[in-house]
């Protein structure tokens, strides 16, 4: 005798069909689950038994295979343990094999029947979805599935009310879709005083997408800037939405199913990993460049990260993705974010110039900076120094531009680039993604732009990478003001923001541009 029920397997965001196949033999009273499952999944085992004797069954005294198949997929996770143990009763005739038919189902088993929730049920429902299925998953876990749309959902507190269900006694109820929480008030750009140079650079990089970094003693307002790039930005777009929820279902961050169109802020310690941030470990799950998909990673104290764990960074941000490779398989997760880094000018914190210099500048500065190797900060596009923040900045009463306002800008510079890219999927919508044909397009220099940016690009240094991640920036620049062409004034400022190297000075750039 034998039954079979489906259910899914997580590769990244991306969910693959595996049919648990249970089957019945003579012979000694024994239990098997064959299938490349890890630990959590043989340990179904007595979960399953444990979860039978808690409704007053047993299970056969047979031989019982239960095979994962394909076989030479890996197979993580204890949600194997609902598709288990309904296979187990089909074949028993708890549950009529039939009715089965048409479903995924996921779920962990505590040892008195009920289902537990488990990560990752939003990409189960759209990959049930797609393959023609409904989906069967534990009642906590119901609110967040039911954000798929079509698929079909049952949510289900525990074995006996699914047994009941498909039986026709109890039938349960379709969940609906969790909250759709309000967004939180960002810290708004009036509570810093000064720095608007660095104001200026913390607009130019929200409207774009560029990434930027902060260069500056303690106290100057690094921090307290970066966590007002959120409130910068326009929230998620549905696409967006769904994307990055995905992501943060598969980590177990989708509390009762509430998703929020707040674009994702990530600010991981200095001491995490190169796992942490790219991604990896025993699951290989999702790290903090995958969390931040479609929102902001910021790196306070850029220099105190392993230099391992920050050259990991390079690839995802140039490519938009992060792979994990393991022996056995490769695992890939979205990570388009926007990098912003903040970090003194030395390890002592104050520099080389001005009161309470550093003595031991400029060594202590190009040694500490000298810790972020080159292709790193050749990525990113806006490097601004941070002055100290004065008694007499602090005097000055609030700004009179706040948050609201350079939103308002950003906006209409972001609906600019969404017109220019059109309805083509594959066109860039935000410029620090542009790149070739297309970006020389958007891009068309006049004359004084173009020769400016040649001369630039032979006293500075500018690689390959710098001249197009330039251009990024002077389009930017010129969005924010309306403008159409770039012109030499954009190209100008933009070139301001790019330095030749970690300690380094855009100084000869700064006279050029002048």
């Amino acid at each position: 005798m034998a039954a079979s029920v489906v259910t899914l397997a997580f590769n990244g965001v991306d969910a693959v069909r595996v049919d648990v196949q249970v089957q019945f033999t003579g012979g000694e009273a024994k239990f098997f689950i064959v299938g490349m499952g890890d630990k959590a999944v043989q340990e179904s085992r007595e979960r399953v038994r444990g979860a039978f004797i808690g409704m007053g069954l047993a299970l056969p005294s047979r031989r019982i295979i239960a095979n994962l198949a394909p076989a030479d997929l890996p197979k993580v996770g204890s949600h194997y343990d609902l598709p288990i143990a309904l296979a187990i009763m089909a074949g028993m005739g708890i549950i009529p094999p039939d009715t089965l038919e048409g479903w995924a189902a996921i779920g962990e088993l505590a040892l008195d029947g009920r289902i537990l929730p488990v990560a990752g049920a939003l990409p189960a429902a759209v990959a049930a979805g797609s393959l023609g299925l409904g989906l069967i998953c534990p009642d906590a876990c119901g609110p967040e599935a039911a954000w798929a749309g079509g698929t079909r959902i049952v949510a289900a507190p525990s074995l006996i009310a699914l047994v009941n269900h498909f039986r026709g006694t109890q039938v349960l109820s379709p969940p609906k879709p969790g909250d759709m929480l309000d967004a939180e008030r960002a810290p708004d750009l009036r509570d810093v005083k000064g720095q608007e140079n660095a104001k200026r650079a913390l607009e130019i990089a929200a409207a774009g997408g560029h990434n930027l970094s902060f260069i500056g003693p303690p106290g100057s307002g690094k921090s307290m800037m970066a966590a007002r790039l959120p409130g910068l930005l326009p929230p998620l777009t549905p696409g967006e939405l769904l994307e990055t929820s995905m992501i943060h279902s598969i980590a177990g961050l989708i509390a009762r199913g509430q998703l929020s169109r707040n674009r994702p802020f990530r600010n991981p310690h200095h001491s995490a990993s190169m796992a942490a941030l790219t991604g990896g470990g025993l699951k290989a799950k999702p790290g903090e460049v995958s969390l931040a998909h479609n929102g902001v990673l910021f790196l306070d104290e850029l220099p105190e990260f392993s230099a391992q764990a920050l050259d990991s960074l390079r690839q995802p941000l140039e490519t938009g993705e992060v792979v994990v490779a393991r022996a056995n398989a490769h695992v890939r997760y979205p990570a388009r974010f926007q990098l912003v880094a903040a970090m003194n000018p030395c390890r002592c914190g104050l520099g080389g110039a001005g009161r309470g210099a550093c003595g031991r500048a400029p060594r202590c500065q190009s040694d500490y900076q000298g810790r972020i190797s080159g292709p790193l900060m050749d990525r990113i596009d806006l490097q601004v120094e941070v002055p100290p923040v004065t008694a007499a900045d602090l005097a000055l009463p609030a700004p009179a531009e706040g948050t609201a306002e350079a939103a308002a800008r950003v906006l209409a510079a972001r609906a600019q680039m969404a017109d220019r890219a059109g309805t083509t999927s594959d066109t860039p919508r935000l410029n620090a993604q542009a790149e070739g044909d297309f970006l020389e397009t958007i891009c068309d220099l006049d004359p004084p732009a173009r020769a400016l940016l040649a001369r630039a690009a032979e006293a500075g240094g500018l690689s390959a990478r710098g001249w197009t991640r330039t251009l990024r920036l002077a389009r930017t620049i010129a969005d924010l003001e309306g403008a159409g062409p770039v012109r030499r004034v954009h190209v100008a400022e933009a070139l301001i923001y790019r330095r030749v190297a970690p300690g380094g000075s855009m100084a000869g750039i700064a006279s050029i541009s002048a």
